[in-house]
């Protein structure tokens, strides 16, 4: 079974997924994969651009987590979605040295649920696990996709709404 890892910059995949390789899980590094798929820099955006789709086609399925901002285009069995709240997320960006207008758009794509959009024109209701991770540890991050991957956890979503920060966005 291949179990995706996704969400906006910031929002703790990584953190999981060293965590859950710690645990002795099989783990694959999105971003360590996709330097093949790079197009083109886009300076504006302060972001590298990838062939997405011929990248997905040809990734091959694995036993273990895959774990990236990307993990939703491919064909996982089962998806997790972590989510953060804006300001938390924007404090985490700074940390990290993400340019202001950066963090505004990853703050705004997390308030307009953009990747979880994508992942429901993707994958059934029964595959999809939505996570609030703003004020979980690490630990208890890998605890869920450790459900996830013992089936002991209901698929879930749509409950975070987190609309109310675009408002407030200056």
């Amino acid at each position: 079974m291949m179990v995706g890892i996704t969400g906006t910059p910031g929002t703790g995949k990584s953190s999981a997924g060293d965590e859950l390789a710690r645990r002795g899980y099989s783990v694959i590094r999105l971003v360590d994969t996709l330097r093949p798929y790079i197009l083109e820099r886009d300076a504006e955006r302060d972001t590298l651009v990838a062939d997405e789709e011929e990248w997905a086609k040809e990734f091959p399925p694995v036993e273990g987590i895959v774990e990236g901002h990307l993990a939703h285009y491919l064909s996982c069995d089962q998806i997790l979605i972590l989510r953060c709240r804006p300001d938390i997320l924007s404090g985490r960006l700074r940390k990290r040295g993400y340019e202001e207008e950066k963090i505004q758009e990853n703050m705004e794509a997390e308030a307009l649920d953009v990747i979880l959009q994508e992942v429901i024109d993707r994958f059934s209701p029964s595959q999809i696990y939505e996570v609030d991770a703003t004020t979980l540890t690490t630990e208890e991050v890998a605890d869920i996709v450790e459900e996830v991957v013992t089936g002991t956890r209901n698929p879930s979503y749509g409950s975070i709404d987190w609309s109310g920060y675009l408002q407030e966005a200056p």
